[in-house]
């Protein structure tokens, strides 16, 4: 069971070639220029994190070359690894720690004429910054300049603590429970596995189960701000990193300096509204991918849908051996979504699972579920759910989904019937309560918030954008939009998009609201 909420078409690429890796050690402070600040446990009123001890916030970072990571090598020279130490539980700062595994790339155009860190976030929740960024600075390379690029494993994450819940024999066998359930008995499987998920999370994770909310992770990027020596922060986010910014937007309104956020999650959505939401992103995106080959998006989806009928009720052959499940299938149809230059990935996969071949839409899931050759699968999507199943209050029931899924499947015929039953086996029996029904994201006083929406945007649909804009408050959230496809629309070819967002990022001026680039 995955949720389509990662920024996969980045995190995928980067397990492929990016780790952490070479430089030489730094200091990690600031020197005061360009409007930052030597880190201090004394900071001036609405710039620290209060109540937390000197130990944290005047910890120096000993930067030093990277090793590899069990998903990716060590990247070239020019890049370099710390630990942070935060605290496990902020409600106890002088209590125990944990420790948050930190890349960085210094500014290459020299102190005079550095701004600061700039901190990313790629989404999830459960993406490694610490093996995205290298394959990412290419893309951000007009911002290296002027700023220190700066990323993070959040906690239980990767090498933060990182979250494992089940071993890989017992990832692979629970493909063949079905995620959209026909019957009683298909019924009861299914939530014992989502069950079954979750105490083997709980056993992992430990104490740390109840301490990796998004809360927890503003709290811990504020502290990371204060110990790299900023006086603002400059920030980043994409996907579920626009919530994260907003959720610090919020905590922090008088340390934000100028945040990006991109992809961006409707924050005035609860679980169920979520789910609702990436069905119409993903049915959009599959309507705009019909039209590319010719077809009707009504009858190519029906087709599709038909498709997925006949897997469920026969799983197709691959050549790997395994399986092709209607789940699987569904999963492979999402990736391409994502990135309109893998559309010809799927009209091939599509192809040949109607000759009875689902070997394509086989890799194409294994793929989104970081799953390797040799069988060993990634940890995201652990870490994803752990994270939002302490951040979402709701917990619908079996019968209250049942209910719903009529609505589900008119939005989509595709996508429907899987995000439908999804609101209820993400969460079901889970070992801990949710904190909230959505995030409290507004932010009065703080400067202008660049707010990133993209019409095409199938896991976060461009409607939040807007809302987003709203929620942060007047004269906070300021709104560009790209008419384009895929998910995100920084680095996505749009010139008006990446220029505006550089002349915020750099200048310090936003455009006007309701800015739209084509």
């Amino acid at each position: 069971m995955t949720r389509f909420a990662r920024w996969t078409a980045v995190a995928a690429a980067a397990l492929l070639v990016a780790g952490c890796g070479g430089g030489s050690s730094g200091d990690g402070t600031g020197d005061g220029k360009n409007g930052d600040a030597p880190p201090s446990a004394t900071a001036p009123s609405g710039h620290g994190s209060p109540g937390l001890p000197a130990s944290l916030t005047s910890q120096k970072l000993d930067w030093g070359r990277c090793e590899a990571t069990s998903d990716a090598p060590a990247p070239g020279s020019g890049w370099q690894c710390a630990t942070l130490a935060v605290p496990l539980d902020y409600a106890k700062p002088d209590g125990g720690t944990i420790d948050l595994a930190l890349i960085r790339s210094k500014s290459t155009g020299g102190q005079d004429k550095r701004i600061g860190s700039l901190l990313f976030n790629f989404g999830g929740p459960g993406g490694s910054g610490v093996s995205t960024l290298p394959w990412y600075e290419s893309t951000v390379d007009s911002l290296h300049d002027r700023y220190d690029l700066v990323s993070w494993d959040p906690r239980g994450v990767a090498a933060s603590e990182g979250i494992r819940c089940r071993g890989d024999k017992a990832l692979q066998a629970s493909e063949s429970v079905d995620s959209t359930p026909d019957d009683a008995a298909e019924e009861a499987a299914y939530f014992k596995d989502a069950a079954d998920f979750g105490k083997g999370c709980a056993k992992a994770a430990g104490k740390l189960i109840t301490h990796v909310s998004t809360t927890d992770t503003a709290r811990d990027m504020d502290l990371m701000r204060q110990v790299l020596g900023d006086r603002r922060m400059h920030y980043f986010g994409i996907s579920y990193g626009t919530e994260l910014g907003g959720v610090y937007a919020h905590l922090f309104p008088g340390n934000v300096g100028r945040l990006v956020l991109d992809a961006v999650v409707d924050p005035s959505a609860d679980s169920v509204g979520h789910a609702k939401n990436q069905t119409l992103g993903f049915q959009r995106a599959l309507d705009d991918y019909l039209k590319s080959t010719g077809q009707d998006p009504e009858r190519g989806s029906r087709k599709i849908a038909d498709l997925l009928k006949r897997i469920d009720a026969a799983p197709l052959p691959t050549r790997s051996g395994r399986k092709l499940s209607q789940s699987l299938a569904v999963t492979g149809i999402a990736l391409p979504l994502y990135s309109q230059t893998r559309w010809p990935n799927l009209t091939d996969a599509l192809k040949k699972a109607e000759h009875g071949d689902g070997s394509a839409l086989l890799a194409l899931a294994d793929d989104y579920n970081e799953r390797d050759a040799s069988g060993h699968y990634g940890t995201s999507a652990h870490a994803q759910r752990v994270i939002s199943c302490l951040d979402d209050k709701q917990r619908p029931t079996p019968e209250e989904t049942k209910r719903r899924l009529p609505e589900f499947e008119r939005i989509s015929p595709v996508f429907g019937d899987f995000m439908g039953w999804d609101t209820a086996g993400w969460c079901h029996d889970w070992p801990t309560a949710g904190q909230y029904d959505s995030p409290e994201v507004s932010a009065p006083g703080a400067p202008p918030v660049l707010i990133v929406g993209n019409t095409g945007d199938p896991a976060t649909p461009y409607e939040g954008a807007r809302r987003m804009a709203d929620e942060l408050g007047k004269g906070v959230g300021v709104e560009l939009t790209w008419k384009g496809e895929g998910h995100g629309a920084y680095g996505k070819g749009s010139d008006c998009v990446d220029s505006t967002v550089d002349d915020y990022l750099l200048d310090g001026t936003p455009p006007k609201d309701g800015k739209a680039c084509s």
